[in-house]
């Protein structure tokens, strides 16, 4: 299993709400990130916005996020969020993912 870690930032004003958005993710978003390989997936935020996130797959990132990516669930979930993200107007946040290396694993 790969393990993938990356970073987002959330706008400071929307913080509350994006985490209010992820208390009940939608259903059909919840099948097709399965569906396309994602497992153990979490979101960690820091109080300025600054998101980690961390999943693991038997793919490789490009693979998981070009099968997200043919899901139209999730280009509506991308539509919805992308106002919370620092990121250029009308950008998906599946877009500007910045993957992070792995350094350092203990079992």
């Amino acid at each position: 299993m790969n393990r993938y870690a990356f970073q987002l930032k959330v706008k400071a004003d929307k913080i509350e709400e994006y985490k209010k958005h992820h208390e009940a993710v939608w259903p059909e978003m919840l099948t097709a990130l399965t569906k396309t390989g994602w497992h153990n997936y979490s979101l960690f935020m820091r109080d300025d916005g600054l998101l980690f996130g961390y999943f693991e797959t038997p793919y490789d990132f490009e693979t998981v996020l070009a099968g997200m990516a043919q899901e139209e669930i999730n280009t509506k979930w991308q539509d919805f969020m992308s106002p919370f993200f620092e990121a250029p107007e009308g950008a998906h946040a599946d877009q500007m993912m910045l993957e992070l290396t792995e350094v350092f694993h203990l079992d």
